[in-house]
């Protein structure tokens, strides 16, 4: 029975007198065409689906909005994926003599359920993320360094930091466990009109509150020392997202989550999933910039007023454009990363002055400066990452030895003349900063991103409405930016535009989720 179909009426009572005796077979003939004519009858009462569907944007958020968007609306609806660039977005590589490095998004959870599902669905095959031993330089020396041998990293721990280790394991585990709720929710179709009702409903006001206060807030409330929060979780958050502990506390669960083991990416590269996602959702894929959305008036076979968009695009061959019944905007509405003007809104759609940060990759082939980090014993480097803390002095947020996305992965040989290391900064490298991290050096590839929000809590998440059936994924960036949280915000609009077109009402922002699927189950 489809959405908005009623309950076929009881045809004939118990106390319906029949006047003679009537059997089934006869009957047959009668009720057959009454009921097909009821069914017919309560199917002409659902909308018609979206004619067509526009996505704006091929990164992760867009493909697998577009994915989701085919499973809920079916095979009939043609489904359009405007890109300017290339697919993946900001899941990208960069190629350096003949082999691809991960230079975006690199590593993916364990606890990343729609990524472990796209790769599973698309036939992908998982890399597990390399090793290495890690240490954390404050500009002068190292503040901690692991050793190759674990039982000397677990004494070293526990002498300079106590059990705090574990504590942080313990308090980023608490939420995780629930944020893992919004999986159940969204296998049962429930919907949620905004980011901060979406995060409410997984933890209440204690996520609220994380969105509205610093990582370091929240952390030192947690008993927390200075030094821990200086040496341990600054680094994360740099090295993760380019910014300081200063950063919303949701936003720096995530981060620290992203710190502890397990991790792993995709053979090949993460951006193979968009392009499997894309080719999955049997969606038309148009390159060229969207510039315009215009809605335009117009009415349903009933009369309703039925509003539709414009979507005018540059292509390589010129301007176009066409109409849509509904759209998906999965591209960040910042003037410098999608420059769209919205014509004919009332009330307008809102500006939004967010800014995004920037975040320089470059790779480089060479041998690391030892002297640098203190290191003047011969010998080879023992490092494979070095992540830092705050510092005036420090230019680069951190340095690793990384491996080509096919192939054999695993620990880095760092001490190789020939090893790739990978660098992030906050502004592009100077010869002179080049020639004081590297002893020397023999190729070097580049890449400029605004690559995530500029976090600066408390934060007011975009809206995920834009207008009626104009919908935006990117809004939940400002709670954290990740390739999971992309693919949450994707199939949240699905659901959510597929209830709103067919009248859904109880299943969007639905309170007491938890308490109610728990007992219903």
């Amino acid at each position: 029975m489809g959405p908005g179909a009623a309950p076929l009426p009881v045809l004939f009572p118990v106390s319906f007198p029949v006047p003679f005796p009537v059997s089934f077979p006869v009957l047959l003939p009668v009720l057959l065409p009454l009921l097909c004519g009821l069914q017919r009858g309560a199917a002409r009462e659902l909308p018609a689906p979206p004619h067509k569907i526009a996505v704006i944007g091929a990164g992760i958020g867009g493909t697998s909005a577009a994915y989701y968007l085919r499973q809920k609306f079916g095979q009939d609806v043609q489904i359009d994926v405007f890109e300017k660039g290339d697919v993946g977005g900001r899941l990208a590589t960069l190629t350096m003599e003949g082999q691809e490095y991960e230079a975006g998004g690199s590593v993916i959870h364990p606890l990343n359920l729609h990524m472990k599902r796209f790769v599973k669905e698309l036939g992908l095959s998982v890399s597990p993320g390399a090793g290495g031993l890690v240490g954390i330089y404050n500009g002068e020396t190292f503040v901690f360094e692991e050793s190759s041998w674990y039982i000397v990293t677990v004494v070293k721990i526990l002498w300079q930091y106590g059990l705090q280790f574990l504590r942080m394991h313990m308090w980023v585990e608490d939420i995780l466990d629930k944020f893992m709720r919004v999986y159940r929710y969204q296998a049962h179709d429930y919907a949620f009109s905004s980011v901060e009702g979406l995060l409410h409903a997984l933890g209440g006001d204690e996520f609220t509150r994380l969105l509205n206060g610093t990582v370091l807030e929240a952390l030192q409330k947690a008993g927390f020392s200075h030094k821990y929060l200086h040496d341990i979780v600054t680094p994360a958050m740099r090295v993760n997202y380019g910014q300081s502990a200063n950063v919303n506390g949701f936003v720096g669960a995530v981060s620290l989550a992203g710190a502890e083991s397990g991790l792993w990416s995709v053979e090949g590269g993460n951006k193979l999933v968009c392009s499997g996602l894309l080719s999955a959702s049997g969606a038309r894929l148009l390159a060229g910039a969207v510039t315009a959305i215009e809605r335009k008036a117009g009415s349903g076979p009933d009369g309703q007023a039925l509003p539709s968009y414009r979507v005018a695009y540059e292509t390589a061959g010129g301007p176009a454009s066409d109409l849509y019944g509904l759209v998906v905007v999965a591209a960040p509405l910042n003037r410098r990363m999608a420059n769209i003007t919205f014509v004919n809104f009332s009330p307008p759609v809102p500006e939004f002055h967010k800014y995004y940060h920037q975040t320089v990759t470059t790779l480089v082939r060479g041998r690391l400066n030892a002297s640098l980090f203190g290191r003047t014993a011969p010998g080879p480097f023992p490092l494979t990452e070095i992540l830092t803390t705050d510092g005036p002095d420090l230019f680069i947020n951190s340095v690793g030895a990384v491996t080509p996305v096919t192939g054999k992965r695993g620990a880095a040989p760092a001490e190789a003349p020939s090893a790739v290391w990978k660098v992030f900064s906050q502004e592009p490298l100077s010869e002179e900063q080049m020639n004081l991290l590297f002893a020397s050096y023999d190729a070097v590839r580049e890449r400029r991103w605004l690559a995530y929000p500029h976090y600066r809590p408390p934060e007011k998440c975009p809206p995920v409405i834009l207008h009626d059936r104009l919908y935006y994924l990117s809004g939940i960036e400002w709670a954290a930016s990740a390739m999971e949280m992309s693919a949450i915000a994707a199939h949240n609009a699905a659901l959510l535009a597929y209830h709103r077109w067919y009248g859904n009402a109880e299943m969007i922002d639905q309170e007491g989720l938890y308490e109610k699927l728990r007992t219903e189950l």
